[in-house]
Protein backbone atom coordinates (compact mmCIF):
# COMPACT_ATOMS: atom_id res chain seq x y z
CA UNK A 1 0.00 0.00 0.00
CA UNK A 2 1.16 3.35 -0.69
CA UNK A 3 -0.58 5.36 1.83
CA UNK A 4 -1.93 4.96 5.13
CA UNK A 5 -5.42 5.65 5.78
CA UNK A 6 -7.70 5.98 8.87
CA UNK A 7 -10.80 4.64 9.58
CA UNK A 8 -12.61 6.76 12.64
CA UNK A 9 -15.48 3.63 12.51
CA UNK A 10 -12.78 1.16 13.76
CA UNK A 11 -13.79 -0.13 16.71
CA UNK A 12 -11.07 0.00 19.72
CA UNK A 13 -10.84 0.16 23.44
CA UNK A 14 -9.53 2.83 25.16
CA UNK A 15 -7.70 2.82 27.87
CA UNK A 16 -9.46 1.75 30.85
CA UNK A 17 -7.75 4.77 33.21
CA UNK A 18 -7.40 8.76 32.21
CA UNK A 19 -4.05 7.89 33.96
CA UNK A 20 -2.91 6.01 30.95
CA UNK A 21 -3.76 8.36 28.55
CA UNK A 22 -0.51 10.56 28.67
CA UNK A 23 2.77 9.53 28.27
CA UNK A 24 5.50 9.21 31.52
CA UNK A 25 7.52 12.44 29.63
CA UNK A 26 4.38 14.31 28.93
CA UNK A 27 5.15 18.20 29.56
CA UNK A 28 1.38 18.22 31.40
CA UNK A 29 2.64 16.07 34.44
CA UNK A 30 4.84 18.64 35.18
CA UNK A 31 2.17 21.39 35.16
CA UNK A 32 0.92 19.10 37.57
CA UNK A 33 3.51 18.39 40.13
CA UNK A 34 4.16 22.12 40.48
CA UNK A 35 0.59 23.07 41.50
CA UNK A 36 0.75 20.30 43.68
CA UNK A 37 3.76 21.39 45.66
CA UNK A 38 2.36 25.14 46.11
CA UNK A 39 0.99 25.89 49.99
CA UNK A 40 -2.41 26.97 48.98
CA UNK A 41 -2.36 28.61 52.46
CA UNK A 42 0.70 30.95 51.89
CA UNK A 43 -1.45 31.53 48.60
CA UNK A 44 -4.25 32.36 50.33
CA UNK A 45 -6.95 29.80 49.65
CA UNK A 46 -8.88 28.08 52.31
CA UNK A 47 -9.81 24.76 52.16
CA UNK A 48 -12.97 23.65 53.78
CA UNK A 49 -14.10 20.00 53.56
CA UNK A 50 -16.76 20.49 55.75
CA UNK A 51 -18.36 23.23 54.14
CA UNK A 52 -22.27 23.36 53.85
CA UNK A 53 -23.97 24.04 50.34
CA UNK A 54 -23.22 23.00 46.57
CA UNK A 55 -20.14 21.60 46.52
CA UNK A 56 -17.37 23.42 44.43
CA UNK A 57 -15.09 22.22 42.73
CA UNK A 58 -11.43 21.83 43.93
CA UNK A 59 -8.99 24.77 44.09
CA UNK A 60 -5.77 22.82 42.91
CA UNK A 61 -7.82 21.75 40.27
CA UNK A 62 -9.05 25.01 38.68
CA UNK A 63 -5.56 26.55 39.15
CA UNK A 64 -3.94 23.60 37.26
CA UNK A 65 -5.94 24.72 34.48
CA UNK A 66 -5.90 27.92 34.33
CA UNK A 67 -1.59 27.64 34.76
CA UNK A 68 -1.35 24.77 31.87
CA UNK A 69 -3.84 26.91 29.87
CA UNK A 70 -1.99 29.86 30.08
CA UNK A 71 1.51 27.80 29.10
CA UNK A 72 -0.27 26.96 25.85
CA UNK A 73 -1.70 30.64 25.20
CA UNK A 74 -5.17 29.31 26.08
CA UNK A 75 -6.34 31.95 28.22
CA UNK A 76 -10.18 32.64 27.55
CA UNK A 77 -12.26 30.63 30.36
CA UNK A 78 -14.60 29.66 27.06
CA UNK A 79 -11.30 28.00 25.25
CA UNK A 80 -10.23 26.53 28.57
CA UNK A 81 -14.10 24.75 28.97
CA UNK A 82 -13.83 23.47 25.23
CA UNK A 83 -10.36 21.89 25.85
CA UNK A 84 -11.37 20.89 29.05
CA UNK A 85 -13.95 18.49 26.86
CA UNK A 86 -11.79 17.95 23.78
CA UNK A 87 -7.75 17.62 24.81
CA UNK A 88 -6.54 15.02 26.08
CA UNK A 89 -4.04 16.50 28.56
CA UNK A 90 -6.35 18.88 29.48
CA UNK A 91 -8.93 15.83 30.35
CA UNK A 92 -5.95 14.29 31.83
CA UNK A 93 -4.86 17.37 34.34
CA UNK A 94 -8.22 18.27 35.37
CA UNK A 95 -8.84 14.24 36.23
CA UNK A 96 -12.18 14.51 33.81
CA UNK A 97 -13.50 17.58 35.60
CA UNK A 98 -15.33 19.59 33.18
CA UNK A 99 -16.05 23.07 34.83
CA UNK A 100 -18.30 25.74 32.49
CA UNK A 101 -16.91 28.80 31.54
CA UNK A 102 -18.63 30.95 34.00
CA UNK A 103 -17.13 28.57 37.07
CA UNK A 104 -13.50 29.59 35.06
CA UNK A 105 -13.94 33.21 35.17
CA UNK A 106 -15.53 33.70 38.68
CA UNK A 107 -12.29 31.19 39.75
CA UNK A 108 -10.15 33.73 38.41
CA UNK A 109 -11.57 37.23 39.46
CA UNK A 110 -12.48 36.04 43.03
CA UNK A 111 -8.94 34.78 43.66
CA UNK A 112 -6.69 37.39 42.30
CA UNK A 113 -4.53 37.91 45.02
CA UNK A 114 -3.78 34.29 45.78
CA UNK A 115 -2.91 34.12 41.55
CA UNK A 116 -0.40 37.01 42.36
CA UNK A 117 1.48 35.11 44.76
CA UNK A 118 2.13 31.57 42.52
CA UNK A 119 5.53 33.20 41.38
CA UNK A 120 7.16 33.76 44.67
CA UNK A 121 6.69 30.39 45.38
CA UNK A 122 7.76 29.39 41.99
CA UNK A 123 11.12 31.47 42.54
CA UNK A 124 11.23 29.91 45.98
CA UNK A 125 10.89 26.29 44.38
CA UNK A 126 13.82 27.07 41.64
CA UNK A 127 15.86 28.65 44.12
CA UNK A 128 15.62 25.38 46.52
CA UNK A 129 16.31 23.49 43.35
CA UNK A 130 19.60 25.73 42.67
CA UNK A 131 18.09 27.04 39.31
CA UNK A 132 18.14 30.49 40.53
CA UNK A 133 21.56 31.31 42.20
CA UNK A 134 20.94 36.02 42.60
CA UNK A 135 24.02 37.05 42.33
CA UNK A 136 23.01 38.86 39.76
CA UNK A 137 19.57 40.28 39.04
CA UNK A 138 18.50 41.86 34.89
CA UNK A 139 15.40 44.37 35.41
CA UNK A 140 13.75 45.33 32.55
CA UNK A 141 10.38 46.50 31.55
CA UNK A 142 7.33 46.30 28.63
CA UNK A 143 4.43 47.87 28.04
CA UNK A 144 1.11 45.62 27.88
CA UNK A 145 -2.16 46.83 26.51
CA UNK A 146 -5.16 47.30 29.46
CA UNK A 147 -8.40 45.59 28.82
CA UNK A 148 -10.29 49.05 27.77
CA UNK A 149 -10.22 51.22 24.92
CA UNK A 150 -7.72 54.59 24.86
CA UNK A 151 -11.43 56.72 23.87
CA UNK A 152 -12.34 56.27 27.19
CA UNK A 153 -9.46 57.86 28.78
CA UNK A 154 -10.27 61.25 29.87
CA UNK A 155 -8.05 64.54 30.61
CA UNK A 156 -9.27 67.83 32.31
CA UNK A 157 -9.03 69.08 28.67
CA UNK A 158 -11.25 66.44 27.26
CA UNK A 159 -13.61 66.57 29.79
CA UNK A 160 -13.83 70.39 30.24
CA UNK A 161 -14.47 70.96 25.94
CA UNK A 162 -17.21 68.15 26.51
CA UNK A 163 -19.10 70.04 28.75
CA UNK A 164 -18.93 72.91 26.20
CA UNK A 165 -20.22 70.96 23.70
CA UNK A 166 -23.38 69.18 26.13
CA UNK A 167 -23.98 72.93 27.43
CA UNK A 168 -24.45 74.02 23.95
CA UNK A 169 -26.41 70.94 22.91
CA UNK A 170 -28.59 71.45 25.78
CA UNK A 171 -29.21 75.50 25.05
CA UNK A 172 -30.07 74.27 21.46
CA UNK A 173 -32.48 71.63 22.17
CA UNK A 174 -34.41 74.00 24.47
CA UNK A 175 -34.60 76.63 21.91
CA UNK A 176 -36.03 74.07 19.68
CA UNK A 177 -38.32 72.99 22.50
CA UNK A 178 -39.46 76.75 22.46
CA UNK A 179 -40.17 76.47 18.79
CA UNK A 180 -41.67 73.57 18.47
CA UNK A 181 -44.28 74.46 21.18
CA UNK A 182 -45.34 77.65 19.62
CA UNK A 183 -45.72 76.25 16.40
CA UNK A 184 -47.22 72.53 17.06
CA UNK A 185 -48.65 72.90 20.30
CA UNK A 186 -50.76 69.94 21.60
CA UNK A 187 -48.79 67.38 19.26
CA UNK A 188 -46.58 64.71 20.84
CA UNK A 189 -43.15 66.25 18.69
CA UNK A 190 -41.63 67.36 21.71
CA UNK A 191 -41.36 63.84 22.76
CA UNK A 192 -37.92 62.88 21.24
CA UNK A 193 -36.42 66.28 22.09
CA UNK A 194 -37.46 65.59 25.70
CA UNK A 195 -34.95 61.92 25.83
CA UNK A 196 -32.50 63.76 24.16
CA UNK A 197 -32.26 66.47 27.11
CA UNK A 198 -32.70 64.15 29.74
CA UNK A 199 -29.02 61.71 28.01
CA UNK A 200 -27.40 65.07 27.15
CA UNK A 201 -28.00 65.82 31.38
CA UNK A 202 -27.29 62.78 32.51
CA UNK A 203 -24.17 63.15 29.88
CA UNK A 204 -23.38 66.02 31.82
CA UNK A 205 -23.64 64.65 35.00
CA UNK A 206 -21.14 61.88 34.24
CA UNK A 207 -18.38 63.96 33.00
CA UNK A 208 -18.58 66.38 35.84
CA UNK A 209 -18.13 63.28 38.04
CA UNK A 210 -14.62 62.67 35.63
CA UNK A 211 -13.69 66.24 35.87
CA UNK A 212 -14.17 65.98 39.90
CA UNK A 213 -11.94 62.97 40.42
CA UNK A 214 -9.31 64.47 38.35
CA UNK A 215 -9.24 67.50 40.33
CA UNK A 216 -9.12 65.13 43.76
CA UNK A 217 -6.82 62.65 42.85
CA UNK A 218 -4.44 64.93 41.06
CA UNK A 219 -4.80 62.61 38.10
CA UNK A 220 -3.39 64.06 34.35
CA UNK A 221 -5.94 61.28 32.93
CA UNK A 222 -8.11 58.65 33.91
CA UNK A 223 -10.13 55.96 31.85
CA UNK A 224 -13.36 55.12 32.37
CA UNK A 225 -13.55 51.26 31.96
CA UNK A 226 -10.53 50.67 33.79
CA UNK A 227 -9.47 53.80 36.57
CA UNK A 228 -5.93 51.70 37.31
CA UNK A 229 -4.25 51.90 33.55
CA UNK A 230 -2.62 54.86 32.43
CA UNK A 231 -2.00 56.02 28.86
CA UNK A 232 1.29 54.35 27.07
CA UNK A 233 2.96 55.86 24.50
CA UNK A 234 5.11 52.65 22.07
CA UNK A 235 5.87 51.88 18.70
CA UNK A 236 1.54 51.18 18.30
CA UNK A 237 0.93 54.59 18.74
CA UNK A 238 -0.84 55.35 22.00
CA UNK A 239 -2.94 53.18 24.29
CA UNK A 240 -4.89 52.23 27.72
CA UNK A 241 -2.05 49.99 29.31
CA UNK A 242 0.10 48.75 31.94
CA UNK A 243 4.11 48.73 32.59
CA UNK A 244 5.12 44.94 33.09
CA UNK A 245 8.20 45.19 35.11
CA UNK A 246 10.48 42.04 35.21
CA UNK A 247 13.60 40.71 37.08
CA UNK A 248 15.30 38.05 36.05
CA UNK A 249 18.25 35.52 37.43
CA UNK A 250 21.57 35.28 35.62
CA UNK A 251 22.28 31.64 36.17
CA UNK A 252 19.35 30.12 33.69
CA UNK A 253 17.51 32.96 32.75
CA UNK A 254 14.52 32.38 35.55
CA UNK A 255 12.27 35.05 36.22
CA UNK A 256 12.14 36.06 40.06
CA UNK A 257 9.71 38.42 40.92
CA UNK A 258 7.32 40.48 38.38
CA UNK A 259 5.51 43.45 38.76
CA UNK A 260 2.86 45.64 37.14
CA UNK A 261 2.97 49.63 37.63
CA UNK A 262 0.47 52.24 36.31
CA UNK A 263 3.60 54.53 34.84
CA UNK A 264 4.83 55.29 31.17
CA UNK A 265 8.22 54.70 31.81
CA UNK A 266 10.73 53.01 34.27
CA UNK A 267 12.33 56.15 35.80
CA UNK A 268 10.92 55.28 39.24
CA UNK A 269 10.97 51.48 39.24
CA UNK A 270 14.68 50.49 39.90
CA UNK A 271 14.94 50.62 43.53
CA UNK A 272 11.13 49.52 44.52
CA UNK A 273 11.84 46.07 41.71
CA UNK A 274 15.59 44.72 42.87
CA UNK A 275 14.11 45.37 46.34
CA UNK A 276 11.34 43.64 46.16
CA UNK A 277 13.32 40.96 44.34
CA UNK A 278 15.67 40.66 46.99
CA UNK A 279 13.13 40.08 49.56
CA UNK A 280 12.00 36.84 47.29
CA UNK A 281 15.65 35.79 47.28
CA UNK A 282 15.99 36.13 51.48
CA UNK A 283 19.11 37.93 50.62
CA UNK A 284 20.30 40.71 48.87
CA UNK A 285 22.21 40.75 45.40
CA UNK A 286 25.46 41.43 44.46
CA UNK A 287 24.56 43.07 41.30
CA UNK A 288 21.43 44.82 39.51
CA UNK A 289 21.70 45.67 35.75
CA UNK A 290 18.76 47.23 33.79
CA UNK A 291 19.04 49.98 30.71
CA UNK A 292 18.83 53.13 30.74
CA UNK A 293 15.39 53.62 30.75
CA UNK A 294 16.08 53.26 34.74
CA UNK A 295 18.81 56.21 35.18
CA UNK A 296 17.71 57.94 37.63
CA UNK A 297 20.35 59.15 40.17
CA UNK A 298 18.04 59.61 43.36
CA UNK A 299 16.78 55.26 42.09
CA UNK A 300 19.75 54.42 41.59
CA UNK A 301 21.56 55.43 44.86
CA UNK A 302 18.91 53.87 46.98
CA UNK A 303 20.53 50.62 45.68
CA UNK A 304 24.17 51.32 45.65
CA UNK A 305 23.82 52.20 49.10
CA UNK A 306 23.05 48.69 49.96
CA UNK A 307 26.37 47.44 48.59
CA UNK A 308 25.03 46.02 45.17
CA UNK A 309 26.92 47.17 42.23
CA UNK A 310 24.89 49.13 39.73
CA UNK A 311 25.02 48.70 36.07
CA UNK A 312 22.74 50.74 34.41
CA UNK A 313 23.84 53.58 31.88
CA UNK A 314 23.04 56.59 32.25
CA UNK A 315 21.30 59.04 29.00
CA UNK A 316 24.46 60.17 28.05
CA UNK A 317 26.27 56.65 27.71
CA UNK A 318 23.33 55.32 25.84
CA UNK A 319 23.41 57.70 23.31
CA UNK A 320 27.23 56.67 22.85
CA UNK A 321 29.14 59.01 19.73
CA UNK A 322 31.15 61.82 20.48
CA UNK A 323 29.45 65.00 22.26
CA UNK A 324 29.53 67.94 19.33
CA UNK A 325 31.75 70.93 20.61
CA UNK A 326 29.22 72.50 22.84
CA UNK A 327 27.43 69.73 24.46
CA UNK A 328 27.70 69.40 28.80
CA UNK A 329 30.47 67.19 28.52
CA UNK A 330 33.22 69.94 26.79
CA UNK A 331 32.18 71.74 30.04
CA UNK A 332 34.77 71.82 32.61
CA UNK A 333 33.76 71.69 36.55
CA UNK A 334 35.51 74.03 38.72
CA UNK A 335 34.94 72.92 42.03
CA UNK A 336 36.55 75.71 43.74
CA UNK A 337 34.19 78.62 42.74
CA UNK A 338 31.24 75.99 42.31
CA UNK A 339 30.49 76.48 38.41
CA UNK A 340 32.47 75.57 34.79
CA UNK A 341 34.48 76.53 32.20
CA UNK A 342 32.98 76.77 28.84
CA UNK A 343 35.25 75.27 25.62
CA UNK A 344 36.19 78.52 25.12
CA UNK A 345 37.22 79.39 28.71
CA UNK A 346 34.29 81.42 29.82
CA UNK A 347 33.57 80.67 33.45
CA UNK A 348 29.98 80.33 34.38
CA UNK A 349 28.63 80.68 37.85
CA UNK A 350 25.69 79.80 40.22
CA UNK A 351 22.50 81.32 39.37
CA UNK A 352 19.77 79.42 41.19
CA UNK A 353 19.28 75.97 42.39
CA UNK A 354 15.98 74.49 41.06
CA UNK A 355 14.34 72.58 44.18
CA UNK A 356 11.75 70.53 41.79
CA UNK A 357 14.27 68.93 40.02
CA UNK A 358 17.23 68.98 42.48
CA UNK A 359 19.65 70.67 40.51
CA UNK A 360 21.92 73.42 39.99
CA UNK A 361 21.54 75.84 37.36
CA UNK A 362 24.91 77.64 36.49
CA UNK A 363 25.11 80.70 33.87
CA UNK A 364 26.24 83.95 32.94
CA UNK A 365 24.39 85.91 30.62
CA UNK A 366 26.48 88.50 29.45
CA UNK A 367 29.37 86.66 28.88
CA UNK A 368 26.93 84.01 26.48
CA UNK A 369 25.42 86.97 24.60
CA UNK A 370 28.53 88.81 24.17
CA UNK A 371 30.54 85.35 22.79
CA UNK A 372 31.19 84.89 19.27
CA UNK A 373 29.77 81.54 19.34
CA UNK A 374 26.15 82.58 20.66
CA UNK A 375 23.52 81.41 18.36
CA UNK A 376 25.84 78.05 17.85
CA UNK A 377 26.65 77.11 21.83
CA UNK A 378 22.36 78.32 22.97
CA UNK A 379 19.92 80.97 21.09
CA UNK A 380 18.82 81.56 24.94
CA UNK A 381 18.42 84.73 25.73
CA UNK A 382 19.43 84.18 29.48
CA UNK A 383 22.59 82.58 27.85
CA UNK A 384 23.82 79.08 28.05
CA UNK A 385 22.48 77.07 31.16
CA UNK A 386 24.45 74.00 32.40
CA UNK A 387 22.22 71.76 34.85
CA UNK A 388 24.04 70.01 37.66
CA UNK A 389 22.45 67.39 39.44
CA UNK A 390 22.79 68.33 43.55
CA UNK A 391 24.24 64.78 43.78
CA UNK A 392 26.06 64.78 40.38
CA UNK A 393 29.10 62.98 42.56
CA UNK A 394 26.47 60.14 42.93
CA UNK A 395 26.09 60.40 39.10
CA UNK A 396 29.23 60.61 38.06
CA UNK A 397 30.34 57.34 40.03
CA UNK A 398 27.43 55.17 38.55
CA UNK A 399 28.49 56.09 35.42
CA UNK A 400 32.28 55.02 35.85
CA UNK A 401 30.90 52.15 37.13
CA UNK A 402 29.11 51.03 34.18
CA UNK A 403 31.95 51.47 32.51
CA UNK A 404 34.58 49.07 34.02
CA UNK A 405 35.37 46.36 31.76
CA UNK A 406 34.01 43.90 33.80
CA UNK A 407 30.42 45.56 33.88
CA UNK A 408 30.81 45.58 30.26
CA UNK A 409 30.77 41.75 30.04
CA UNK A 410 28.24 41.79 32.40
CA UNK A 411 25.85 44.39 30.33
CA UNK A 412 26.26 42.22 27.20
CA UNK A 413 24.14 39.72 29.03
CA UNK A 414 21.20 42.07 29.38
CA UNK A 415 18.96 41.37 26.48
CA UNK A 416 19.50 37.76 26.36
CA UNK A 417 17.99 37.36 29.70
CA UNK A 418 15.70 40.20 30.34
CA UNK A 419 14.02 40.43 27.15
CA UNK A 420 14.02 36.59 26.37
CA UNK A 421 10.35 36.44 28.98
CA UNK A 422 8.84 38.99 27.40
CA UNK A 423 9.72 37.52 23.65
CA UNK A 424 8.19 34.50 25.07
CA UNK A 425 4.97 35.95 27.03
CA UNK A 426 4.24 38.09 23.54
CA UNK A 427 4.82 36.17 20.95
CA UNK A 428 4.69 32.27 21.65
CA UNK A 429 2.03 33.40 24.42
CA UNK A 430 0.80 35.67 21.92
CA UNK A 431 -0.17 38.02 24.87
CA UNK A 432 -1.11 41.67 23.12
CA UNK A 433 -2.98 42.14 26.38
CA UNK A 434 -4.39 41.44 29.86
CA UNK A 435 -7.55 39.80 30.00
CA UNK A 436 -8.54 41.04 33.62
CA UNK A 437 -8.95 45.14 34.51
CA UNK A 438 -7.66 46.73 37.87
CA UNK A 439 -4.00 46.24 39.32
CA UNK A 440 -5.04 43.29 41.10
CA UNK A 441 -6.24 41.82 38.23
CA UNK A 442 -3.80 42.41 35.45
CA UNK A 443 -0.93 41.55 38.39
CA UNK A 444 -2.39 38.27 39.05
CA UNK A 445 -2.09 37.53 34.84
CA UNK A 446 1.26 38.84 34.98
CA UNK A 447 2.34 36.13 37.53
CA UNK A 448 0.73 33.19 36.11
CA UNK A 449 2.50 33.97 32.79
CA UNK A 450 5.88 34.33 34.39
CA UNK A 451 5.34 30.85 36.28
CA UNK A 452 4.55 29.46 32.61
CA UNK A 453 8.43 30.89 31.53
CA UNK A 454 10.38 29.95 34.16
CA UNK A 455 8.18 25.95 34.09
CA UNK A 456 9.20 26.15 30.33
CA UNK A 457 12.60 27.09 31.35
CA UNK A 458 12.32 24.19 34.28
CA UNK A 459 11.64 21.45 31.68
CA UNK A 460 14.23 22.48 29.30
CA UNK A 461 16.47 22.17 31.68
CA UNK A 462 15.81 19.37 33.89
CA UNK A 463 13.45 17.25 31.51
CA UNK A 464 9.81 16.03 32.88
CA UNK A 465 10.95 13.42 34.58
CA UNK A 466 13.41 14.48 36.53
CA UNK A 467 11.37 17.99 37.43
CA UNK A 468 8.25 15.98 38.51
CA UNK A 469 10.96 13.68 40.86
CA UNK A 470 12.50 17.07 42.24
CA UNK A 471 8.93 18.99 42.59
CA UNK A 472 7.46 15.83 44.20
CA UNK A 473 10.04 16.15 47.38
CA UNK A 474 9.59 20.08 47.79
Amino acid sequence: MAYRYGNRYQMQLLPQRIEEYIAPDDPVRAYDAFVEALDLRELGITLDPHQVGNSEYHPLSMLKLLVYGYSYGIRSSRKLERATHHNLSFIWLTSGLKPDHKTIAEYRRRNKEALAQVLKQCARICIQLNLIEGNTLFLDGSKIRANASIKNTWTREKAQKALKHIDKRISDILTQCDSVDEAEEGTGSLVTMDKELKDQKILKSKVKGILKELEEEKQKSLNTTDPECTRINSLQGSHAGYNLQSTVDEKEGLILSIDVVSENNDLNQFASQINQANQILGKKCKTAVADSGYATTEELEKIDQQGIKVIVPSQRQARKGEPHEFAKERFTYDPKNDGYICPKGHKLTLSSTNKKNKTYIISDKKICLACLHYGICTRSKTGRTIARLLKEEVRQKLEAQYDEPSSQEIYKLRKQKSELPFGHIKRNLKVDSFLLRGLKGVRAEASILATCFDLVRMITLLGVPALVRELSTC
